[in-house]
């Protein structure tokens, strides 16, 4: 049985849809519009894009909506590749009020929301995952942070590393996110960016594409 090298890196990515204070979500339309971009440009050869969902901007509201998307990664086609662990979940999600995109290498196990979510719900030091422990807890993502930083700046985009992916939703979809990878052997990253009068869409769109690319070269 030879091998024809490293299998394919399959990557699906989730977006957010608006919310208070963020009436278009960039990730919505940078999640949308991803397939078609790409098969536009290209994709070089053992990087897949699968699903391109965008969720509801809650917290345990959109619960039932996020592990259908990451379960659904694990099933049928793509069985092959999860067990060898070439599975990446890339989220994106936007601050706006960030001059430059932060690729987060950890999500804490509390929710403290600003105001409210979509679906109204609004927990002040709440456990994410009660069975986890206390609201100090974090989860660190498997990918290499500070590669995938240095590769981006150098295709000169203006990005950083992050420790902080804030106590909103973004937060608590990367928590539930890194604990799903950890448990199935697969990998989970959240990236946010900002709004498109910070960074223009093609910009945006051209940094997606180029984050496929780099996370897939990292992981074969």
């Amino acid at each position: 049985m030879g091998s024809e090298g490293p299998a394919a890196v399959t990557i699906h990515v989730t977006g957010f849809k608006k919310f208070h204070g963020v009436s278009e979500n960039p990730t919505e339309t940078i999640v949308s519009n991803l397939k078609e971009y790409t098969e536009k440009k290209g994709l070089p050869k053992g990087v897949i894009l699968g699903s391109c969902s965008v969720l509801e901007t809650a917290g345990q509201g959109a619960l039932p909506q996020l592990y259908q998307t990451l379960q659904s990664a694990l099933t049928g086609k793509d069985s092959e590749s999860s067990c060898s662990g070439r599975i990446i979940w890339l989220h994106f999600g936007v601050n706006s009020g960030a001059s430059r995109f932060a690729v987060e290498r950890q999500a804490a196990n509390e929710a403290t929301f600003r105001c409210p979510d979509e679906m109204g719900w609004k927990p002040q030091k709440v456990p994410i995952i009660p069975a986890d422990g206390g609201i100090s807890r974090v989860r660190e993502t498997s990918l290499p942070v500070e590669e995938i930083t240095k590769a981006l700046a150098k295709k000169g985009f203006e990005v950083m590393t992050s420790d902080d992916a804030g106590r909103f939703v973004c937060n608590y979809v990367y928590y539930h996110s890194l604990r799903f990878a950890e448990q199935n052997g697969i990998k989970s990253l959240f990236v946010h960016v900002p709004l498109f009068l910070t960074i223009d869409e093609e910009t945006q769109m051209k940094f997606a594409a180029s984050l496929l690319v780099v996370l897939a070269s990292l992981c074969q």
